[in-house]
């Protein structure tokens, strides 16, 4: 799982609004391995927002992050949108090359290691 949190500018809220539709439905299109994605507005601050992401695999997301068009676009226009960093989160079990992978992204992140629990399929 994933989640990224993010404070919008105040001014460009609605742009943010715009490109955050536009890439939810081309990641729909385009990523197979996308079990849950979802863009949710903090209901006490209007200009924070959270992604989460549920994928098959976590390798899924390496395709995501390295080679998904939409994807880049949307991590370039929404620089100029948001107010501070992003911050993203790595829940269950993320493997060597993921991590490499955000390493060498250059986007912020935290990987929260599993201690116990269980899937159900």
């Amino acid at each position: 799982m994933l989640i990224a949190r993010l404070k919008v500018q105040e001014d460009k809220v609605d742009e943010y609004l715009e490109l955050a539709e536009k890439t939810d439905k081309s990641v729909e299109a385009s990523e197979p391995g996308m079990i849950h994605h979802t863009f949710d507005q903090d209901p006490e601050d209007f200009l924070r927002f959270v992604w989460s992401i549920f994928l098959k695999m976590m390798m899924h997301f390496l395709l995501i992050l390295l080679i998904n068009p939409p994807v880049g676009d949307y991590l370039e226009a929404h620089a100029g949108l948001i107010d501070g960093e992003v911050a993203i989160e790595f829940y269950g079990t993320v493997g060597d090359k993921v991590i490499e992978a955000m390493n060498g992204s250059g986007l912020p992140f935290k990987v929260f290691k599993t201690q116990l629990g269980y899937n159900r399929v």
